[in-house]
C-alpha cells in the first residue's frame, strides 16, 4: 500500500500530468489566439492596442505569434521552454497594461495563464513531447 503522504511521484504519472497541462493550456489559449489570427488575416484595418509603441499591426503580430504559434508548440512539446517565454510576457502585459484598470475578477485569468506557463517553463515538456523525442535524453521529470 502506498503512503498517501509521500512526496514521491510516479514518473509516468508526472509526465502524463505535464502533457495534460500542456494540452489544456494550449487549447485554452488557442481560443484567444484564433480570433486574433482571423483579424490579422482579414486584411481589414487593424485596431489593436499598441502596447510596445511599435504600432498596432506589429503588436497584433506579436500577440498572434505568442497566443497561436507558441500555444501549438507547447501542445506538441516542441521548443516548449522557449515557447513559454513570449506567452509569459504577453500575460504579464495583459495583466499590468491591457487590463490594469479592470477589477481583479476580470483580469485574473492572465495571471492564471502566467503561472501555468511558469510551471511548464520550470518542469519542461516531459517525456510525452517532441522535445524529449528529439533530445534522446532522460527527462528530468
Amino acid at each position: 500500500m502506498r503512503n498517501f503522504n509521500s512526496s514521491k511521484v510516479n514518473d509516468t504519472v508526472l509526465n502524463g500530468l505535464i502533457l495534460v497541462i500542456r494540452l489544456f493550456v494550449g487549447i485554452s489559449m488557442l481560443t484567444h489566439g484564433l480570433p486574433k489570427l482571423d483579424k490579422l488575416i482579414a486584411n481589414d484595418k487593424i485596431e489593436f492596442m499598441n502596447f510596445l509603441g511599435l504600432g498596432s499591426a506589429i503588436s497584433l503580430v506579436l500577440v498572434v505569434f505568442a497566443e497561436f504559434l507558441c500555444s501549438v508548440f507547447i501542445m506538441l512539446g516542441f521548443l516548449t521552454r522557449f515557447a513559454t517565454i513570449p506567452l509569459m510576457v504577453t500575460m504579464l502585459i495583459a495583466f499590468f497594461v491591457v487590463h490594469s484598470s479592470d477589477p481583479y475578477a476580470t483580469n485574473e485569468l492572465s495571471l492564471v495563464y502566467f503561472f501555468f506557463y511558469l510551471t511548464i517553463f520550470v518542469l519542461g515538456s516531459g517525456k510525452f513531447s517532441l522535445d524529449w523525442l528529439f533530445s534522446k535524453k532522460e527527462a528530468l521529470y
